[in-house]
């Protein structure tokens, strides 16, 4: 199953509407990452609010979007993360220190709107 990314302006917007299995992991993170290659995109938007929970694999994956998306100039914002998800990814080590996060979707857009000044 593919996850849909969205256009809006000069971001991408994906809602994950399902939990997440290893080969969709893999898909999204080279379907946003080319979609980001392909738009020019400055910033995106990770909706986790309908992920109650993930595995070590899927924890590695989402880590690996953040950086791989910066390192293409995109800045990303993880919203909506649920408390057992939030435990699991410091439980595995995998701090995202440098990643902007926030409740909804409209708060993560204003915050990535206000960082990268647009």
């Amino acid at each position: 199953m593919r996850i849909p990314i969205l256009k809006l302006s000069n971001y991408l917007l994906i809602s994950i509407q399902t939990e997440l299995d290893d080969q969709t992991a893999i898909q999204f993170q080279e379907d946003l990452l080319n979609r980001i290659h392909e738009t020019g995109a400055t910033g995106v938007v990770v909706d986790l609010t309908s992920v109650d929970i993930i595995d070590s694999f899927i924890a590695k994956v989402l880590g690996e979007v953040v950086t791989m998306s910066d390192l293409m100039g995109s800045k990303v914002v993880l919203t909506g993360i649920q408390p057992a998800v939030a435990i699991t990814l410091i439980d595995l080590g995998i701090h995202l220190q440098n990643v902007q996060t926030a409740l909804d979707l409209e708060q993560g857009l204003m915050k990535l709107h206000q960082e990268l000044g647009e």
